[in-house]
């Protein structure tokens, strides 16, 4: 099997596909590519077992369809160095020795059979959905940022999709704070719900970034197929019940804290830098003088205090908030300006842009922290 590819785009689609693979694997074979030739199409597959990544290019003067696999660390390697030009690639499938000749050299290594690499079976999709790219990517960006890293409780590991026909709402959360997006613009006209790992919700969102088009899911009850542009990513959902989220959401917060947004962000940034290490907290003394921020570290004697003006409807209060988790919070919403929704120091805040774009609805949950007097 011969065939000529474009050094850039080559190294392009193996940089894509190295995104699922993991830096470790129980089965060796998951440390290659798998490079498949059909026609004057190539593609590159990589997988960790539980997600399978495909990227599709055209190649020149192919001689023969074949498979061949590829340590994938070593022809990044390679083609990194030699991107910048056209390749050859000259593959042997009964030694699987791999020739990588260009303008002013030529590279010799050794594969792998192709036949030890795990297939994925055709999906019988139970539902197919054509989601615009940019609702997905806006879902994913609201939203990734807080999945929990703990692996007691695997279904918070992963992003929510809960389908409406009228509707697509993502929704995230890792107990201390939860993320919930709504959009309207798109229609679905069915009705489905799954948990999608925080891992390929970050290879998709890398992805899509600059995808205009839709994106074809095609799901069952186990997984899904994601297809747009020259790539595919298959993926196992996590098993599990998503908790009722709206249940979390409060309905009855009658304070608004009006506030700049990157002006709030900035202050916390200063003032967590003084806050205990152990608890990151910060106080927030709330009233119609602006919000004044203070944190201390007693083991160190160290304490800081700054004031933000905003504008406040409510009962004067002192409400404790992780200054790390506020910082993400405030850092992942959109807009300059942002209202706070408060009831009480026990209760959660809300946070929500002072304007939201039509069709959307961005709400960000915060837990409060103990405040000891």
């Amino acid at each position: 099997m011969k065939f000529n590819v474009p050094g850039k785009a080559f190294y392009q689609q193996l940089t894509a596909v190295s995104k699922v693979l993991n830096a470790k694997n129980a089965l060796s074979i998951l440390d290659n590519f798998l490079l498949s030739v059909e026609g004057n199409t190539l593609t590159i597959t990589g997988s960790d077992a539980e997600n399978v990544m495909s990227a599709s290019l055209e190649v020149m003067d192919s001689d023969a369809d074949g498979r061949v696999a590829l340590p994938a660390k070593r022809l990044l390697e390679v083609v990194k160095e030699i991107s910048n030009q056209p390749l050859t690639l000259t593959v042997d499938e009964k030694s699987f020795k791999v020739d990588i000749n260009y303008l002013s050299g030529e590279f010799t290594f050794m594969g792998v059979d192709p036949a030890e690499f795990p297939v994925t079976p055709p999906q019988a999709a139970d539902t197919t959905l054509n989601v615009p790219a940019a609702v997905v990517t806006a879902g994913l960006e609201n939203t990734l940022f807080a999945v929990s890293t703990e692996q007691i409780r695997p279904i918070m590991t992963g992003i929510c999709w809960d389908v409406h026909p009228e509707d697509i709402t993502f929704v995230s959360s890792d107990t201390h704070k939860l993320v919930r997006y709504v959009n309207s613009t798109f229609k679905p006209g069915s009705e489905v719900k799954f948990i999608l790992p925080s891992k390929p919700a970050a290879i998709l969102k890398g992805l899509i970034d600059k995808e205009e088009g839709d994106i074809s899911v095609r799901m069952d009850s186990k997984s899904a197929e994601f297809a747009f542009g020259p790539y595919t990513l298959n993926c196992r959902f996590i098993k599990g019940n998503y908790p009722n989220y709206n249940r979390v959401i409060p309905q009855d917060n009658p304070f608004t804290v009006t506030v700049d947004r990157q002006g709030l962000l900035s202050a916390v940034r200063r003032v967590s830098l003084f806050a205990s290490k152990a608890s990151s907290l910060v106080r927030f003394n709330i009233g119609d003088e602006g919000i004044g921020l203070a944190s201390q570290d007693l083991d160190y004697s160290t304490q800081a205090s700054e004031r933000v003006m905003c504008g406040y409807e409510g009962n004067p209060m002192t409400i404790g908030f992780n200054a790390q988790y506020m910082m993400e919070v405030l850092g992942n919403l959109k807009g300059d300006t942002i209202i706070i929704r408060l009831s009480d120091p026990a209760r959660p805040g809300l946070f929500v842009p002072a304007e939201q774009n039509e069709g959307e609805d961005v709400v960000m949950l915060q837990m409060p922290m103990q405040v000891i007097e």
